[in-house]
């Protein structure tokens, strides 16, 4: 009997071997093809970054001239030290050139290196979406499991129709509305920055102020953003609540708040999860309109006064900045739905 068993399990064995190393492969297959496909897009969106810009109405050099009086001359010779005087194809190449070594030129209006500037400006902008997306987050997979678990009830209908409602509403009209009325009407919280003139230079008496200032911009992008969350995750809870497993549950005389809590949400999540992370850089690049109204010093507002001269360096340093972000942030969270759903495994 020995001589039978053996022979079986080492076939077994090498059956479970062969198995997990077609998963690796496969796994290892399937990272390439993302990362391949991220860097394409990233390419392409380098490549469109040059010419999209290149075509905006205004020429840089003669707002500049407008505002110093500058003579025909002078003209020229700053066209020259920006490089706009040479051939369309060589200003591309140039562009080329520093864009991959992390160089993307001289700010036309802020003399200052574009690089630097984005740095500079990055923080604030972190601050202020990675604390939105946290509580919108928070917020619609609370509101969304809630409102699914009580479906055609009245918490469900008040809170899918009021964050339809929001979802609906233009962030700029939504931020001035509230800039309006808690800002310069009863005035409860600073209407614009990040620091008030007057703040501690360092220390807690800092720290609320900059919260002060946080409160306005972070409830107008909750307000606009969390309804997606909700959606998505009622709509998870809605169809797991029809399973048999959780029937199962039930039978074993687990109370509705354990079945929803340990069975349920949990398999819901799956893609909220992704859309979590497919929609954090999109948030980042969505945060020009409310930067911009409440004078945030971030990378939005950078990019709405790029705009106004026009900088051409700097829109097309934050252009690649805020598309890299999205394209990285795509990237995690197919990665990331590969190693939740055992189902893309198999494929």
């Amino acid at each position: 009997m020995p001589d039978v068993v053996a022979p079986v399990g080492a076939v077994l064995q090498n059956e479970a071997d062969e198995e997990s190393v077609a998963g690796g492969g496969s796994g290892l297959r399937y990272l390439l093809n993302k990362v391949g496909g991220a860097l394409i897009s990233l390419v392409m969106v380098i490549v469109l970054g040059f010419f999209a810009f290149k075509i905006l109405p205004g020429d840089p050099v003669r707002a500049m001239a407008r505002e110093k009086q500058m003579s025909a001359e002078q003209i020229a010779q700053l066209r020259q030290e920006y490089g706009l005087d040479k051939p369309l194809l060589a200003q591309f190449w140039d562009y080329l050139a520093n864009v991959f070594t992390g160089n993307f030129g001289e700010s036309y209006v802020y003399h200052q290196s574009v690089s630097s500037l984005i740095v500079q400006y990055l923080g604030p902008t972190l601050l202020l979406t990675a604390t939105s997306a946290v509580i919108a987050i928070a917020l619609g997979l609370w509101l969304g499991q809630k409102a699914a678990w009580q479906a055609g009830g009245l918490f469900d209908k008040i809170t899918t129709g009021t964050s339809l409602v929001f979802w609906s509403v233009p962030t700029f009209w939504l931020g001035l509305i509230l800039l309006m009325i808690f800002g310069g009407t009863l005035h409860w919280f600073p209407t614009g920055g990040m620091v008030s003139p007057n703040a501690p230079s360092s220390g807690f008496g800092l720290v609320l102020d900059v919260i002060s200032h946080m409160i306005l911009p972070v409830i107008t992008m909750v307000a606009v953003i969390y309804a997606q969350y909700v959606m998505v995750m009622r709509a998870s809870l809605l169809e797991e609540m029809s399973a048999d497993y959780l029937t199962t549950a039930r039978a074993k005389g687990l109370r509705e708040d354990l079945v929803r809590r340990r069975h349920a949400v949990p398999n819901a999540l799956l893609p909220t999860v992704t859309l979590v992370f497919m929609h954090l850089g999109g948030l980042i690049a969505g945060a020009v309109t409310v930067e911009t109204v409440f004078s945030w010093p971030g990378l939005g507002k950078l990019t709405y006064e790029a705009i106004s001269g026009p900088d051409l360096p700097l829109l097309q340093g934050t252009f690649v900045v805020f598309s890299a972000i999205i394209i990285l942030m795509n990237l995690i969270a197919d990665l990331i739905y590969r190693q939740l759903d055992p189902r893309v495994r198999r494929a």
